[in-house]
């Protein structure tokens, strides 16, 4: 079956997801995203790569960071950005998505960044747009972030090169996390031997061993000898009924403090997608401490997206 992500030549059209894409895809991405690193480095930070070409940031879900570094890539590549709030705009008037979209195709927008509360709103929109159009998905429900789950994995391979000798660790609210679902797909096609995931039963989607991770239920097990410790944010607002005892009592059983990073391997690297609720899942001491690489995260999240737009790009040349 045919990749909608994928030209029939096998390059990148857009990107929706992690899933199903081919490793030599994502090495693509994690190279060119190495490049890019040391552009935030220059006097003048910008490359011309997109210019003349025109990003639209369409966010019909708030996410200030994730906004802010799409926006950050696509003028270090030169391109002309507009970013809508569609909540606050068309959308309340009553405006399909596919209104918006070919309004916006109409003033000729080279490049669509979506987020979306529903599921599958990316791969809608990627079904209805022209050929020349690239549609990148910037999040859609309980589904994918793809580019998140990259930045991820590209923080992991630079602190951990060799991800073929790699124990990873997913700890948290992963019945609600995109991100932690574009992570699974992206490590285990990269060759990540071992994935874990730590959670309470009621945070755990059904049947997740499926995605070829490990599940564990008590940290104390989960944690030992791994490199990597990957915090999710508990997803308040996508829960519903009480999954939870109380806030405290996660902390006690699941949130990240020094003792339980001990268990670690003394290297490991804690992460954390953000925003973090600091005291819920993850100790201050720890977020702010010598293994957390959390900043550098964010930092290199404005690298990988430069990496998809430019290969995006490309692929239309």
């Amino acid at each position: 079956m045919h990749n909608p992500q994928l030209t029939k030549e096998g390059k990148l059209q857009h990107l929706l997801t992690t899933e199903g894409l081919p490793r030599a895809i994502l090495n693509q991405i994690l190279d060119t995203a190495e490049s890019f690193v040391g552009v935030a480095e220059r006097e003048v930070k910008k490359v011309p790569l997109l210019r003349g070409k025109t990003v639209c940031n369409i966010f019909f879900e708030n996410s200030t960071r994730t906004r802010t570094t799409f926006e950050i890539a696509a003028k270090r590549l030169s391109a002309d950005v507009i970013t809508l709030n569609v909540s606050t705009s068309s959308q309340s008037k009553g405006e399909t998505i596919l209104d918006t979209v070919n309004n916006l195709t109409a003033m000729h927008a080279d490049m669509f960044v979506v987020r979306h509360a529903e599921s599958g709103a990316a791969h809608f929109i990627a079904r209805h747009v022209a050929p020349h159009i690239h549609v990148i998905n910037a999040g859609d429900g309980r589904h994918a972030h793809p580019t998140q789950g990259l930045l991820d994995v590209f923080t992991i391979r630079r602190y951990k090169p060799d991800m073929h000798n790699l124990r990873v660790a997913i700890i948290g609210d992963v019945l609600h996390s995109r991100v932690a679902r574009s992570e699974i797909h992206a490590l285990t096609t990269l060759g990540v031997p071992e994935v874990r995931v730590i959670a309470p039963k009621t945070l755990l989607p059904q049947h997740v061993e499926k995605l070829g991770v490990q599940v564990y239920h008590d940290m104390n097990e989960g944690l030992k000898d791994v490199d990597v410790v990957m915090m999710l944010r508990l997803q308040n607002e996508r829960m519903n009924g009480a999954l939870l005892p109380s806030a405290q009592e996660y902390f006690k059983c699941y949130g990240l403090t020094p003792e339980k990073l001990a268990l670690a391997k003394p290297d490991a690297i804690v992460m954390h997608p953000g925003p973090m609720n600091r005291g819920v899942e993850i100790d201050s001491v720890v977020a702010d401490g010598g293994q957390s690489v959390i900043l550098p995260q964010v930092t290199y999240g404005i690298a990988v997206r430069m990496a998809v737009m430019s290969i995006l790009a490309g692929n239309s040349e």
